[in-house]
């Protein structure tokens, strides 16, 4: 019995644990940013081989043609020397990364340091689609997931210890139960509903690394 109901606490809090993601946008949204993330790596390949097709895939069907025309006004200026190799390669990142982030629903805010911090939780899931095991990634999540909710459960047990007249105290217990309530709440609704893009109302059709 006891192990029975271990594996559905566990159970609950992965997916809790799951909903993370759609509750971090910033960091998120940095992801495919940077430098150093997978849109660029992608756009670094296709310059390489002259192959567009690896940065197609993270854009929409209707921004193709505007790609393209990037793609081959760049392959043309990286011919004229090392100074212009390096323009141009930005100006296509630039242009890509801009895109990309559009056909999401999300601003264009420029591209961050390949070093930017972006937390725990996305290079675990980049690992986790490297590696093709999400198990490292799950023990992330259920451990922050887990330690927050027992944080704020601990504070609902402490405020809820008050005298029938103290009606402050009580106010304060049932504050602190409703915010608690919500907060679970809100993290188990975003589990349980399909994720999205960077921003309200994106597309149906994303590519969010992480999902992105």
């Amino acid at each position: 019995m006891g192990k029975h109901h271990l594996s559905i606490f566990g159970v609950g809090v992965l997916l809790l644990g799951a909903a993370v993601l759609t509750l971090a946008p910033g960091k998120l949204g940095a992801h495919c940013d940077t430098l150093g993330g997978p849109v660029i790596k992608a756009a670094q390949k296709a310059l390489e081989t002259g192959n567009i097709n690896p940065v197609l895939i993270w854009v929409q069907k209707q921004d193709e043609p505007e790609i393209r025309a990037a793609f081959e006004k760049t392959l043309a200026v990286r011919k004229l020397g090392p100074q212009a190799k390096e323009m141009a390669d930005m100006y296509f990142f630039e242009t890509l990364v801009r895109i990309h982030r559009a056909g999401e629903g999300a601003p264009y805010t420029g591209l961050k340091p390949a070093d930017t911090d972006l937390g725990p939780v996305i290079p675990a899931v980049d690992k986790a689609v490297e590696d093709g095991s999400d198990k490292a990634l799950l023990e992330i999540l259920t451990q922050a997931v887990g330690e927050n909710v027992h944080k704020h459960f601990q504070e609902i047990l402490e405020t809820r210890k008050f005298g029938p007249d103290d009606i402050e105290a009580g106010r304060r217990f049932v504050k602190t139960y409703v915010i608690f309530t919500h907060y679970v709440e809100k993290i188990h609704e975003s589990a349980l509903n399909p994720a999205v893009g960077h921003g309200e109302g994106a597309p149906a059709e994303v590519h969010e690394h992480s999902s992105r």
